[in-house]
Protein backbone atom coordinates (compact mmCIF):
# COMPACT_ATOMS: atom_id res chain seq x y z
CA UNK A 1 0.00 0.00 0.00
CA UNK A 2 1.73 3.59 -0.50
CA UNK A 3 2.40 6.17 1.73
CA UNK A 4 3.43 9.52 1.81
CA UNK A 5 5.86 10.91 3.91
CA UNK A 6 6.75 14.42 4.41
CA UNK A 7 10.74 15.90 5.33
CA UNK A 8 10.62 19.25 6.64
CA UNK A 9 14.28 20.21 6.80
CA UNK A 10 16.07 23.11 8.80
CA UNK A 11 19.87 23.97 8.64
CA UNK A 12 22.33 23.43 6.52
CA UNK A 13 23.37 21.71 2.97
CA UNK A 14 24.33 18.15 4.80
CA UNK A 15 20.76 18.20 6.02
CA UNK A 16 19.65 18.78 2.57
CA UNK A 17 21.63 15.37 1.71
CA UNK A 18 20.70 13.87 4.29
CA UNK A 19 16.48 14.54 3.75
CA UNK A 20 17.14 13.38 0.72
CA UNK A 21 18.49 9.98 1.88
CA UNK A 22 15.74 9.65 4.21
CA UNK A 23 13.58 9.28 1.49
CA UNK A 24 15.67 7.05 -1.00
CA UNK A 25 15.25 4.49 2.21
CA UNK A 26 11.85 4.89 3.23
CA UNK A 27 10.99 4.18 -0.82
CA UNK A 28 11.44 -0.03 -0.81
CA UNK A 29 8.70 0.55 2.07
CA UNK A 30 6.18 2.09 -0.21
CA UNK A 31 6.96 5.70 0.85
CA UNK A 32 6.16 8.55 -1.58
CA UNK A 33 7.42 12.15 -0.71
CA UNK A 34 4.61 14.83 -0.45
CA UNK A 35 4.69 18.43 -0.37
CA UNK A 36 2.23 19.25 2.83
CA UNK A 37 2.31 17.43 6.16
CA UNK A 38 -1.55 17.56 6.13
CA UNK A 39 -1.95 14.06 4.54
CA UNK A 40 1.50 12.67 5.12
CA UNK A 41 1.32 9.29 6.83
CA UNK A 42 5.11 9.97 8.23
CA UNK A 43 6.35 13.66 9.47
CA UNK A 44 9.76 13.81 9.55
CA UNK A 45 11.43 17.40 11.23
CA UNK A 46 15.50 16.82 10.23
CA UNK A 47 16.32 19.22 12.59
CA UNK A 48 19.74 21.70 13.27
CA UNK A 49 21.21 22.96 16.58
CA UNK A 50 23.04 25.67 15.27
CA UNK A 51 21.21 28.67 14.92
CA UNK A 52 19.50 30.75 17.86
CA UNK A 53 16.30 28.92 19.43
CA UNK A 54 16.42 25.70 17.01
CA UNK A 55 15.18 23.72 19.93
CA UNK A 56 12.20 26.42 20.74
CA UNK A 57 11.40 26.13 16.83
CA UNK A 58 11.27 22.75 16.85
CA UNK A 59 8.76 22.04 19.80
CA UNK A 60 6.75 24.60 18.66
CA UNK A 61 6.66 22.77 14.96
CA UNK A 62 6.03 19.74 16.95
CA UNK A 63 3.12 21.25 18.57
CA UNK A 64 1.17 21.70 16.03
CA UNK A 65 1.97 18.49 14.20
CA UNK A 66 0.88 16.56 17.39
CA UNK A 67 -2.68 18.76 16.65
CA UNK A 68 -2.48 17.39 13.00
CA UNK A 69 -2.03 14.01 14.11
CA UNK A 70 -5.01 14.04 16.86
CA UNK A 71 -7.53 15.93 14.02
CA UNK A 72 -5.66 12.75 11.45
CA UNK A 73 -6.80 9.97 14.30
CA UNK A 74 -10.45 11.50 14.68
CA UNK A 75 -10.88 10.44 10.98
CA UNK A 76 -9.32 7.03 10.96
CA UNK A 77 -5.77 7.45 9.79
CA UNK A 78 -2.61 7.05 11.90
CA UNK A 79 0.19 9.51 11.03
CA UNK A 80 3.72 9.30 12.72
CA UNK A 81 5.74 11.76 13.56
CA UNK A 82 9.94 11.88 14.07
CA UNK A 83 12.44 14.17 15.02
CA UNK A 84 15.64 13.81 12.97
CA UNK A 85 19.30 15.80 12.79
CA UNK A 86 21.58 17.41 15.10
CA UNK A 87 18.14 18.54 17.70
CA UNK A 88 17.65 14.80 18.30
CA UNK A 89 20.62 13.88 18.59
CA UNK A 90 21.23 16.29 21.78
CA UNK A 91 17.61 16.49 22.95
CA UNK A 92 17.10 12.55 22.48
CA UNK A 93 14.77 11.39 25.54
CA UNK A 94 14.32 15.12 26.41
CA UNK A 95 11.46 15.14 22.80
CA UNK A 96 10.13 12.02 23.84
CA UNK A 97 9.26 13.16 27.50
CA UNK A 98 7.98 16.92 26.31
CA UNK A 99 5.43 15.13 23.29
CA UNK A 100 3.95 12.04 23.58
CA UNK A 101 2.94 12.26 19.97
CA UNK A 102 6.83 12.22 18.92
CA UNK A 103 6.80 8.79 17.90
CA UNK A 104 10.82 8.21 16.66
CA UNK A 105 13.91 10.00 17.28
CA UNK A 106 17.09 9.87 15.77
CA UNK A 107 20.31 11.61 15.10
CA UNK A 108 21.91 12.59 11.75
CA UNK A 109 24.43 9.02 11.89
CA UNK A 110 21.65 6.82 12.62
CA UNK A 111 18.65 7.56 9.47
CA UNK A 112 19.67 4.62 7.18
CA UNK A 113 18.06 2.46 9.78
CA UNK A 114 14.74 4.15 9.59
CA UNK A 115 12.88 1.25 8.08
CA UNK A 116 14.14 -1.00 11.20
CA UNK A 117 13.16 2.14 13.62
CA UNK A 118 9.19 2.33 12.15
CA UNK A 119 8.92 -1.48 12.57
CA UNK A 120 10.23 -1.25 16.56
CA UNK A 121 7.70 1.55 16.38
CA UNK A 122 4.69 -0.58 15.14
CA UNK A 123 5.76 -3.79 17.25
CA UNK A 124 6.19 -2.21 20.86
CA UNK A 125 3.57 1.01 20.43
CA UNK A 126 6.07 2.84 21.94
CA UNK A 127 8.55 6.17 21.02
CA UNK A 128 12.03 4.93 19.83
CA UNK A 129 15.14 6.85 20.49
CA UNK A 130 18.18 5.96 18.04
CA UNK A 131 21.35 8.26 18.85
CA UNK A 132 24.31 6.08 18.80
CA UNK A 133 25.53 4.75 15.67
CA UNK A 134 28.60 4.44 13.43
CA UNK A 135 29.01 6.75 10.83
CA UNK A 136 31.10 4.10 8.39
CA UNK A 137 27.73 1.86 9.50
CA UNK A 138 25.69 4.58 8.00
CA UNK A 139 27.79 5.06 4.77
CA UNK A 140 28.26 1.70 4.25
CA UNK A 141 23.99 0.70 4.51
CA UNK A 142 23.38 4.33 2.24
CA UNK A 143 25.86 3.08 -0.36
CA UNK A 144 24.23 -0.70 -0.18
CA UNK A 145 20.73 0.55 0.11
CA UNK A 146 20.93 2.85 -3.72
CA UNK A 147 22.68 0.50 -5.29
CA UNK A 148 19.48 -1.56 -4.99
CA UNK A 149 17.19 1.64 -5.07
CA UNK A 150 18.72 4.30 -7.62
CA UNK A 151 16.70 7.46 -6.89
CA UNK A 152 16.61 10.01 -10.02
CA UNK A 153 18.12 13.44 -9.62
CA UNK A 154 18.10 16.60 -10.80
CA UNK A 155 21.41 18.43 -13.08
CA UNK A 156 23.08 19.14 -10.17
CA UNK A 157 23.49 17.42 -6.52
CA UNK A 158 24.98 17.11 -2.90
CA UNK A 159 27.38 14.53 -2.23
CA UNK A 160 28.60 13.74 1.47
CA UNK A 161 32.19 12.79 1.56
CA UNK A 162 32.96 14.16 5.10
CA UNK A 163 31.26 14.08 8.44
CA UNK A 164 32.33 15.48 11.84
CA UNK A 165 34.04 18.08 13.40
CA UNK A 166 37.79 17.76 15.46
CA UNK A 167 38.21 21.81 15.60
CA UNK A 168 35.86 21.99 18.76
CA UNK A 169 34.98 26.15 18.10
CA UNK A 170 33.93 27.03 20.98
CA UNK A 171 30.85 28.26 20.06
CA UNK A 172 29.59 25.25 17.90
CA UNK A 173 27.98 22.22 19.10
CA UNK A 174 28.79 20.02 15.99
CA UNK A 175 31.70 18.32 17.09
CA UNK A 176 29.00 17.36 19.42
CA UNK A 177 26.02 16.15 17.67
CA UNK A 178 27.94 14.88 14.66
CA UNK A 179 31.02 13.67 16.32
CA UNK A 180 34.59 13.26 15.33
CA UNK A 181 35.39 13.78 11.67
CA UNK A 182 35.56 11.33 9.47
CA UNK A 183 36.04 10.24 5.79
CA UNK A 184 34.35 8.04 3.29
CA UNK A 185 36.53 5.48 1.29
CA UNK A 186 37.35 6.80 -2.18
CA UNK A 187 36.00 4.01 -3.73
CA UNK A 188 32.38 4.70 -2.39
CA UNK A 189 32.45 7.76 -3.29
CA UNK A 190 33.73 7.51 -7.10
CA UNK A 191 30.62 4.69 -6.94
CA UNK A 192 28.02 7.29 -6.06
CA UNK A 193 29.24 9.89 -7.90
CA UNK A 194 29.09 7.88 -11.07
CA UNK A 195 25.40 6.56 -10.35
CA UNK A 196 24.60 10.47 -9.83
CA UNK A 197 26.13 10.94 -13.74
CA UNK A 198 24.28 8.00 -15.30
CA UNK A 199 20.86 9.64 -13.63
CA UNK A 200 21.40 12.94 -15.53
CA UNK A 201 23.86 14.70 -12.79
CA UNK A 202 26.56 17.28 -14.49
CA UNK A 203 27.29 19.20 -11.15
CA UNK A 204 28.38 17.91 -7.90
CA UNK A 205 28.58 19.52 -4.70
CA UNK A 206 30.85 17.45 -2.28
CA UNK A 207 29.75 18.33 1.62
CA UNK A 208 31.30 17.82 4.98
CA UNK A 209 31.34 19.53 8.03
CA UNK A 210 34.72 20.13 7.28
CA UNK A 211 34.88 18.69 3.82
CA UNK A 212 38.83 19.93 3.25
CA UNK A 213 39.69 17.94 6.07
CA UNK A 214 38.80 14.86 3.58
CA UNK A 215 41.40 12.18 4.55
CA UNK A 216 39.51 9.00 2.34
CA UNK A 217 41.44 5.56 2.38
CA UNK A 218 42.13 5.22 -1.13
CA UNK A 219 41.91 1.57 -3.08
CA UNK A 220 46.03 1.05 -3.00
CA UNK A 221 45.84 1.49 1.10
CA UNK A 222 46.73 5.43 1.16
CA UNK A 223 45.13 8.54 2.08
CA UNK A 224 43.16 10.06 -0.44
CA UNK A 225 42.99 14.32 0.02
CA UNK A 226 40.39 16.57 -0.82
CA UNK A 227 42.39 17.65 -4.14
CA UNK A 228 43.44 14.20 -5.51
CA UNK A 229 39.49 13.22 -4.59
CA UNK A 230 38.15 16.12 -6.88
CA UNK A 231 40.80 15.11 -9.82
CA UNK A 232 39.70 11.80 -9.82
CA UNK A 233 36.06 12.61 -9.63
CA UNK A 234 36.72 14.83 -12.80
CA UNK A 235 37.46 11.71 -14.63
CA UNK A 236 34.04 10.75 -14.46
CA UNK A 237 32.01 10.66 -18.38
CA UNK A 238 28.93 13.39 -17.47
CA UNK A 239 30.23 15.24 -14.42
CA UNK A 240 31.24 18.42 -15.70
CA UNK A 241 31.59 20.61 -12.40
CA UNK A 242 32.63 20.37 -8.96
CA UNK A 243 32.38 22.34 -5.93
CA UNK A 244 33.03 21.63 -2.20
CA UNK A 245 31.62 23.25 0.82
CA UNK A 246 32.23 23.69 3.97
CA UNK A 247 35.59 24.10 4.41
CA UNK A 248 38.25 25.42 7.04
CA UNK A 249 41.25 27.71 6.42
CA UNK A 250 43.68 25.08 8.51
CA UNK A 251 42.50 22.28 6.09
CA UNK A 252 43.32 24.58 2.91
CA UNK A 253 46.46 22.03 1.66
CA UNK A 254 49.08 22.66 -1.39
CA UNK A 255 47.09 20.16 -3.58
CA UNK A 256 43.83 21.14 -3.16
CA UNK A 257 45.27 25.33 -3.97
CA UNK A 258 46.73 23.79 -6.68
CA UNK A 259 43.46 22.42 -8.20
CA UNK A 260 41.62 25.41 -8.35
CA UNK A 261 44.47 26.59 -10.45
CA UNK A 262 44.97 22.91 -12.65
CA UNK A 263 41.50 21.18 -12.51
CA UNK A 264 38.92 22.99 -14.85
CA UNK A 265 35.82 21.10 -13.62
CA UNK A 266 36.38 22.54 -10.30
CA UNK A 267 34.14 25.61 -10.08
CA UNK A 268 36.12 29.11 -9.36
CA UNK A 269 34.10 29.40 -6.45
CA UNK A 270 35.15 29.26 -2.55
CA UNK A 271 33.33 29.50 0.63
CA UNK A 272 36.28 30.02 3.14
CA UNK A 273 34.74 31.20 6.81
CA UNK A 274 36.87 32.92 8.94
CA UNK A 275 34.04 34.12 11.58
CA UNK A 276 35.93 37.39 12.78
CA UNK A 277 38.54 39.70 11.62
CA UNK A 278 40.15 39.43 15.15
CA UNK A 279 42.96 38.01 16.51
CA UNK A 280 42.29 38.12 19.60
CA UNK A 281 38.34 36.82 19.13
CA UNK A 282 39.88 34.01 16.61
CA UNK A 283 41.86 32.46 19.69
CA UNK A 284 38.73 32.81 22.12
CA UNK A 285 36.77 31.37 19.28
CA UNK A 286 39.50 28.57 19.09
CA UNK A 287 39.48 29.15 15.39
CA UNK A 288 43.18 27.78 15.62
CA UNK A 289 44.94 30.38 12.90
CA UNK A 290 45.16 34.15 12.71
CA UNK A 291 43.83 36.98 9.84
CA UNK A 292 47.41 36.82 8.65
CA UNK A 293 47.01 32.85 8.04
CA UNK A 294 43.94 33.03 6.26
CA UNK A 295 45.30 36.34 4.28
CA UNK A 296 48.34 33.97 2.93
CA UNK A 297 45.62 31.27 1.75
CA UNK A 298 43.40 34.04 -0.31
CA UNK A 299 46.92 35.44 -1.33
CA UNK A 300 47.59 31.39 -2.56
CA UNK A 301 44.24 30.37 -3.92
CA UNK A 302 44.14 33.67 -6.19
CA UNK A 303 48.06 33.33 -7.40
CA UNK A 304 46.48 29.62 -8.52
CA UNK A 305 43.35 31.27 -9.66
CA UNK A 306 43.11 34.22 -10.35
CA UNK A 307 39.23 34.58 -11.40
CA UNK A 308 37.93 32.92 -8.35
CA UNK A 309 35.05 33.83 -6.04
CA UNK A 310 35.32 33.93 -2.18
CA UNK A 311 32.73 34.20 0.14
CA UNK A 312 32.98 33.45 3.74
CA UNK A 313 30.97 32.93 7.39
CA UNK A 314 30.95 35.96 10.11
CA UNK A 315 29.58 35.66 14.01
CA UNK A 316 29.18 39.35 15.04
CA UNK A 317 28.80 39.92 18.95
CA UNK A 318 31.28 37.48 19.90
CA UNK A 319 31.66 37.64 23.93
CA UNK A 320 33.93 40.05 24.36
CA UNK A 321 34.18 41.65 20.91
CA UNK A 322 34.86 45.49 21.37
CA UNK A 323 34.42 47.84 19.21
CA UNK A 324 37.95 48.13 17.92
CA UNK A 325 38.40 43.93 17.54
CA UNK A 326 34.26 44.46 14.95
CA UNK A 327 36.24 47.34 13.07
CA UNK A 328 38.97 44.44 12.61
CA UNK A 329 36.23 41.87 10.82
CA UNK A 330 35.49 45.17 8.34
CA UNK A 331 38.80 45.87 7.82
CA UNK A 332 39.08 42.11 6.48
CA UNK A 333 35.76 41.85 4.61
CA UNK A 334 37.42 45.13 2.41
CA UNK A 335 40.57 43.84 2.07
CA UNK A 336 39.55 39.90 0.52
CA UNK A 337 36.84 41.86 -0.91
CA UNK A 338 34.26 38.63 -0.96
CA UNK A 339 31.46 37.87 -3.57
CA UNK A 340 28.91 37.39 -0.69
CA UNK A 341 29.18 36.28 3.05
CA UNK A 342 26.79 34.57 5.98
CA UNK A 343 26.79 37.08 8.95
CA UNK A 344 25.08 36.05 12.01
CA UNK A 345 24.55 37.14 15.62
CA UNK A 346 26.34 35.57 18.25
CA UNK A 347 23.78 33.04 20.52
CA UNK A 348 25.38 31.05 23.13
CA UNK A 349 24.33 27.31 21.89
CA UNK A 350 24.32 25.42 25.64
CA UNK A 351 26.50 22.69 25.73
CA UNK A 352 29.54 25.46 24.53
CA UNK A 353 32.43 27.20 26.10
CA UNK A 354 31.08 30.34 24.69
CA UNK A 355 28.42 30.27 26.29
CA UNK A 356 29.49 30.44 29.73
CA UNK A 357 31.52 33.36 28.96
CA UNK A 358 30.43 36.36 31.28
CA UNK A 359 31.27 38.88 28.69
CA UNK A 360 27.77 38.33 26.47
CA UNK A 361 27.50 41.12 24.32
CA UNK A 362 24.36 43.45 24.31
CA UNK A 363 21.44 42.87 21.62
CA UNK A 364 21.23 46.15 20.21
CA UNK A 365 24.85 45.94 20.08
CA UNK A 366 24.77 42.67 18.11
CA UNK A 367 22.32 44.14 16.00
CA UNK A 368 23.74 47.34 15.36
CA UNK A 369 27.14 45.51 14.20
CA UNK A 370 25.61 43.13 11.81
CA UNK A 371 23.33 45.94 10.05
CA UNK A 372 26.91 47.37 9.38
CA UNK A 373 28.95 44.50 8.09
CA UNK A 374 25.86 42.94 5.94
CA UNK A 375 25.69 46.94 4.34
CA UNK A 376 29.33 46.32 3.91
CA UNK A 377 29.17 42.73 2.31
CA UNK A 378 25.65 43.59 0.32
CA UNK A 379 27.69 46.60 -1.56
CA UNK A 380 30.66 44.04 -2.12
CA UNK A 381 28.16 41.20 -3.68
CA UNK A 382 26.45 43.63 -5.86
CA UNK A 383 29.57 45.31 -7.14
CA UNK A 384 30.74 41.71 -7.60
CA UNK A 385 27.60 40.54 -9.77
CA UNK A 386 27.65 44.11 -11.66
CA UNK A 387 31.32 43.00 -12.89
CA UNK A 388 29.75 40.06 -14.58
CA UNK A 389 27.83 42.63 -16.62
CA UNK A 390 29.32 42.03 -20.29
CA UNK A 391 31.16 38.85 -20.11
CA UNK A 392 30.59 35.71 -21.32
CA UNK A 393 29.90 33.05 -18.83
CA UNK A 394 29.08 29.22 -19.24
CA UNK A 395 26.40 28.70 -17.92
CA UNK A 396 24.56 24.87 -16.23
CA UNK A 397 20.85 24.88 -17.27
CA UNK A 398 18.98 23.40 -15.03
CA UNK A 399 15.09 24.12 -14.72
CA UNK A 400 12.44 26.10 -16.84
CA UNK A 401 12.06 29.42 -15.95
CA UNK A 402 8.47 31.53 -15.66
CA UNK A 403 7.85 32.42 -18.53
CA UNK A 404 7.64 30.76 -21.55
CA UNK A 405 11.14 30.22 -23.68
CA UNK A 406 13.02 30.83 -20.64
CA UNK A 407 15.77 28.59 -18.54
CA UNK A 408 17.45 29.10 -15.59
CA UNK A 409 20.51 28.19 -15.20
CA UNK A 410 23.81 28.80 -12.78
CA UNK A 411 27.39 30.35 -13.57
CA UNK A 412 30.48 29.06 -12.28
CA UNK A 413 30.11 31.42 -9.28
CA UNK A 414 26.63 29.92 -8.40
CA UNK A 415 24.58 32.90 -9.38
CA UNK A 416 21.30 32.20 -10.87
CA UNK A 417 21.00 33.55 -14.23
CA UNK A 418 17.95 33.50 -16.60
CA UNK A 419 18.24 32.91 -20.32
CA UNK A 420 15.47 32.47 -23.19
CA UNK A 421 16.96 29.43 -24.54
CA UNK A 422 14.52 26.37 -25.49
CA UNK A 423 13.89 23.41 -22.85
CA UNK A 424 16.30 20.65 -24.95
CA UNK A 425 18.93 22.96 -23.73
CA UNK A 426 18.50 21.30 -20.13
CA UNK A 427 21.60 19.47 -18.33
CA UNK A 428 23.74 21.38 -21.00
CA UNK A 429 26.46 23.88 -20.45
CA UNK A 430 25.64 27.27 -22.80
CA UNK A 431 27.39 30.42 -23.28
CA UNK A 432 25.53 33.53 -21.55
CA UNK A 433 26.73 36.94 -22.29
CA UNK A 434 25.28 38.65 -19.12
CA UNK A 435 23.09 42.31 -19.62
CA UNK A 436 22.05 43.00 -16.67
CA UNK A 437 21.86 42.30 -12.42
CA UNK A 438 18.70 41.91 -10.97
CA UNK A 439 17.83 41.89 -6.94
CA UNK A 440 18.63 37.75 -6.83
CA UNK A 441 19.87 36.91 -10.44
CA UNK A 442 21.93 37.87 -13.33
CA UNK A 443 20.00 37.78 -17.08
CA UNK A 444 21.66 36.91 -19.58
CA UNK A 445 22.00 36.19 -23.80
CA UNK A 446 22.50 32.75 -25.25
CA UNK A 447 25.62 33.33 -27.59
CA UNK A 448 26.18 29.52 -28.86
CA UNK A 449 28.78 30.90 -31.46
CA UNK A 450 31.13 32.39 -28.18
CA UNK A 451 33.81 29.63 -26.67
CA UNK A 452 33.11 29.05 -23.73
CA UNK A 453 35.44 30.25 -20.95
CA UNK A 454 35.10 32.11 -17.30
CA UNK A 455 36.24 35.48 -17.64
CA UNK A 456 38.93 37.27 -15.09
CA UNK A 457 36.90 39.14 -12.59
Amino acid sequence: MSKSVYVKTYGCQMNVYDSQRMQDVLAPLGYAPTDSAENADLVILNTCHIREKAVEKVYSELGRYRDLKVERAALGHEMKIAVAGCVGQAEGEEITRRMKSVDLVFGPQTYHRLPELLKQNETSGKAVIETEFSVADKFVGLAQEQVRHPTSRSVTAFLTIQEGCDKFCTFCVVPYTRGAEFSRPVVQIVEEAKKLADQGVRELTLLGQNVNAYRGPAVNGTQSRLGTLINELSQISGIQRIRYMTSHPRDMSDDLIEAHGSNPKLMPYLHLPIQSGSNRVLKAMNRGHTTEYYMKIIERLRSACPNIALTSDFIVGFPGETDAEFDETLDIIRAVNYASAFSFKYSPRPGTPAAENRRQIPEDVKSERLARLQNLVGAQQSAFNQTCVGLTLPVLIEKPGRQEGQMIGRSPYLQSVHLDIQSDALAQIVSAKILAVGPNSLSGQYTPETQQGVASI
